[in-house]
């Protein structure tokens, strides 16, 4: 329950997965152009990007999905 005394919801792990996808897009853009500058290659740059986006969107999930197991403190 939170303050107001209202029940505290889970996500789904559909919104989880928005989540990640979203999150990993954007941030695998920035990997993307880093990479890009960096070995001014745009096709190393994309492979860099395309791993990178595959393995944190996993990574992030399963973070995600473990704090929905952390059970919620809150001082009344």
């Amino acid at each position: 329950m939170n303050q107001q005394g209202k029940k505290l919801s889970k996500e789904s792990r559909m919104r989880s997965v928005y989540k990640g996808l979203t999150w990993r897009v954007l941030a695998t853009l920035t990997t993307y152009l880093l990479a890009w500058i960096f070995t001014g290659d745009l096709e190393q740059a994309s492979k860099i990007a395309g791993f990178e986006f595959v393995l944190k969107f996993f990574i992030y999930y399963a973070h995600e999905r473990a704090w929905q197991i952390v059970p919620s403190t809150s001082k009344s």
